[in-house]
């Protein structure tokens, strides 16, 4: 059986260290906590755990940060977790089956990581990420910000998932962007993926017109990883929306055709358009189309499953109502209310297509 060390950079992570460790710590042969400079209980909570903490002088480059965790490690594998971070319990049974039958030919294993999820239990937001890498192979992290570990060689995918359970609690979320503009003001030179994050990050903040401007210096690199890619156009559109120029949103969703086979969400999307246009056949089609396309089981990009399961069902609901095929919206409504039971909208709905239908077999009885 292998053996993981666990490594983690943290600042001030009080409030969620514990439950983070309390949930691993007897899966992991190693703990290792690279402190950034706290000043609150972090490293007391770390050391109740067994971790090893080490200090590192924060000098605005998480990679840096999490090399040197790297470097400290001493077991087989190397697992990489953030504060707020956590596995189920389903998921900590996974990954201890996963340490007792993975072969020591395996360089990196990813996992799925749970970013956010609705009241009803589904998962909103989610991505795959390399997160247990052979030691041996010293892979690096590369980047300042939004940095990304460098793998190659034999890579698994499990079925293991880490969830994000972020409080947002005392997080500097400014922080990203002001590194970015540091380095922007400094004149360094951006790579393509700086671009895509920093536009991201403009975006975030709602700094819209320059986030075009920063998407549009991405895409016109012809370089970047292909969900980067789909990604900018998809926030291209949002900026554009959010600036109320409709036409260069939709555009922004089309010109994703350009890169890859349509993707569900910008099936939703071009639908959106053509609903708003009182054109429902057209609308219809893209949103048909959204709810039978599947990704492969290994796709690694950011992932919002709503726009291939209750939305477009939702809006081919209001599509067959605005032309009169109730029965049809009926049906959609009802297969949106198996992903959100409790949905009030979707409630509605079907007290209101109920009664539709109802109208309709009375007429036809007293015709």
């Amino acid at each position: 059986m292998i053996t993981i060390s666990l490594c983690m950079i943290v600042k001030n992570e009080e409030i969620h260290l514990n439950r983070c460790l309390s949930r691993i710590a007897d899966i992991v042969d190693e703990i290792v906590v690279v402190d950034t400079g706290s000043t609150d209980r972090t490293k007391e909570i770390a050391r109740s755990f067994q971790a090893v903490n080490y200090d590192f002088e924060w000098i605005d480059d998480f990679a840096a940060a999490r090399n040197f965790a790297f470097s400290k490690a001493s077991q087989d594998y190397i697992l990489w977790l953030d504060a707020d971070d956590v596995l189920l319990e389903e998921d900590q049974l996974k990954l201890k089956a996963l340490k007792e039958n993975l072969t020591t030919d395996i360089d990196s294993v990813t996992m799925l990581y749970h970013l956010s999820s609705d009241e009803f239990g589904n998962v909103t937001f989610s991505l795959r990420r390399n997160r247990l890498v052979k030691r041996s192979r010293a892979f690096r992290w590369i980047g300042p910000v939004h940095e990304y570990l460098e793998v190659y060689g034999n890579v698994m995918n499990s079925d293991v998932a880490i969830t994000h359970l972020s409080s947002n609690q005392d997080q500097d979320i400014g922080r990203n962007l002001r590194i970015y503009e540091k380095r922007e003001a400094a004149g360094e030179s951006f790579t393509p993926r700086d671009l895509f994050y920093y536009a991201n990050e403009l975006k975030d903040h709602r700094h819209f017109e320059k986030a075009i401007d920063y998407y549009e210096r991405f895409l016109n690199t012809e370089k970047g990883w292909i969900e980067d890619i789909l990604s900018a156009c998809s926030r291209l559109s949002d900026c554009h929306h959010e600036l109320g120029n409709g036409q260069a949103a939709f555009e922004s969703s089309l010109r994703s055709l350009q890169y890859a086979p349509p993707r569900a969400e910008f099936c939703c999307r071009i639908g959106y358009h053509f609903l708003e246009k009182n054109q429902y056949d057209t609308a219809i089609y893209w949103y048909k189309l959204a709810t039978e396309l599947e990704l492969p089981p290994d796709y690694m990009g950011f992932h919002n499953s709503s726009f291939s399961t209750w939305l477009p069902h939702l809006q081919l609901a209001v599509c067959y109502d605005r032309i009169g095929a109730y029965g049809l919206a009926n049906q959609h409504n009802e297969k949106a209310l198996d992903y959100r039971p409790g949905d009030e909208t979707m409630l509605a709905n079907q007290e209101y297509f109920r009664n539709k239908l109802q109208e309709l077999g009375n007429e036809g009885q007293s015709s």
